[in-house]
């Protein structure tokens, strides 16, 4: 058996495609590769896949990853790449593929945080802006409702800054939130607490942030374009 680690964009083209789609997405473009996948066990045997830290619809990724196992130990990470970009559809790109140990941890149980790039669509004065964010990081609490409990979402913010291009009229908002299990900051959350609609924003996951180094294995390949 040989555990792969992928590392992968999701692009624009699958913003509103939801975490179990992309799940199943990868299902039938593993399959369509050819690739040997190992199952679960039990009455209803699955492919072993592991995503890390489900993306929230409407967000892009630039770095997601997820585990497969293969039931083979022949084919190198160059086939399984080749393999598998010949199969893939619009909207999944891969970065870089790794071997790693069988034992490896779960990299959804090592997430702690998350960074965020989100693009405003509809600009507010800078000042308004810049005025909303320092209330919202001076705030000791933001009571919110999700699923009809409240909590508290100023502990899950733990970076927040503002940012204008020069000699350009785009605002981006750059956020560090919570990814711990029971403790997940959301950006759209963040965004409506600033008073602003996130339907007119493009949110992008930027970066996964691991409470200590993920394994790259002996054999790592990245992708050439």
């Amino acid at each position: 058996m040989k555990r792969i680690r992928i590392h992968y964009s999701k692009l624009e083209h699958l913003r509103y495609t939801s975490h179990l789609d992309v799940q199943k997405i990868w299902e039938r473009s593993l399959r369509r590769a050819r690739l040997p996948l190992a199952y679960s066990q039990g009455f209803h045997p699955q492919p072993r896949l592991n995503q890390a830290c489900p993306l929230p619809l409407g967000v892009t990724s630039r770095d997601e990853i997820i585990d497969v196992w293969l039931d083979c130990d022949i084919l190198s990470v160059a086939k399984v790449l080749d393999m598998l970009q010949k199969a893939l559809p619009d909207g999944i790109q891969i970065h870089q593929i790794n071997e790693i140990p069988l034992n490896e941890p779960s990299p959804d149980n090592l997430v702690v945080a998350a960074e965020y790039e989100i693009t405003l669509l509809e600009n507010l004065p800078l000042s308004e802006l810049e005025r909303r964010v320092t209330e919202l990081v001076s705030a000791q609490s933001i009571i919110r409702t999700r699923r009809e409990k409240q909590y508290d979402l100023r502990p899950l913010i733990e970076e927040i800054s503002l940012s204008k291009e020069p000699n350009q009229s785009v605002q981006k908002l750059r956020l560090r939130l919570s990814a711990r299990p029971g403790a997940t900051g959301r950006a759209d959350e963040v965004l409506s607490a600033l008073g602003l609609d996130a339907t007119s924003a493009c949110i992008e996951r930027t970066r996964l942030i691991f409470q200590e180094s993920l394994s790259l294995g002996q054999k790592t390949l990245q992708r050439k374009d």
